[in-house]
C-alpha cells in the first residue's frame, strides 16, 4: 500500500472491511442484550433490580414491565445477535433504552452542569450509547453475515 492508499484509507476507512464491523457490533451489543435479559428472567432475583427501579421511577405495573422489559432484552437481544428481524429487534432495544434513558439514567446525571458538561455526561452513560448502536444498526441494515441478509436473497432475490 503506497502513501495515497493510506491516505484513503485514514480519510475514508475501508469498505471491505465494514461488513464485519457491523457483524462485530450486532452479535456483540446482542448477545449483551439476550444474556441481560436472561439473567433478568432466568436467575433467581435477577427481575428485582430493575422491578426496584421502576418503582422509583413510578412506572406504572412495575412487576409486569420488569418482566416485559426482561423479556424485550432476551428476545430482541437474541434477534439482533442471530440477524434475524434484526431491525425489529433493533427497534424493540433502542425504545428500551430511551425509556431507559428518559426514567432512569438522566437523573443519575449530577445537577448544575453547564450544558456542554451535561452533554459530556449524557453521552458518557452506556444507554446513550446503545442508542447510538441501535440507530446505526437500523440504518446499516444487519449485514450480508446475518440471517436476514440469507432471508432476503432467498425471498427477493
Amino acid at each position: 500500500m503506497g502513501w495515497k492508499g493510506l491516505v484513503q484509507f485514514a480519510l475514508m476507512g475501508n469498505g471491505t472491511l465494514e461488513q464485519y464491523a457491523i457483524l462485530l457490533v450486532r452479535v456483540s451489543i446482542g448477545l449483551f442484550f439476550a444474556i441481560s435479559g436472561a439473567n433478568k428472567l432466568f436467575v433467581a432475583g435477577g427481575a428485582k433490580p430493575v422491578y426496584d427501579m421502576l418503582v422509583q421511577a413510578k412506572i406504572p405495573f412495575p412487576q409486569f414491565t420488569a418482566y416485559f422489559v426482561s423479556a424485550v432484552e432476551f428476545f430482541c437481544g437474541s434477534l439482533v445477535a442471530v440477524g434475524f428481524f434484526s431491525s425489529f429487534g433493533s427497534v424493540a432495544l433502542l425504545i428500551d433504552m430511551i425509556v431507559a434513558t428518559l426514567t432512569s439514567a438522566i437523573s443519575t446525571l449530577p445537577k448544575g452542569l453547564s450544558p456542554l458538561s451535561w452533554l459530556d455526561d449524557l453521552l458518557y452513560l452506556p444507554e446513550a450509547l446503545y442508542v447510538l448502536f441501535f440507530v446505526w444498526l437500523i440504518c446499516s441494515g444487519p449485514g450480508k453475515f446475518s440471517l436476514d441478509h440469507w432471508l432476503a436473497g432467498k425471498l427477493l432475490g
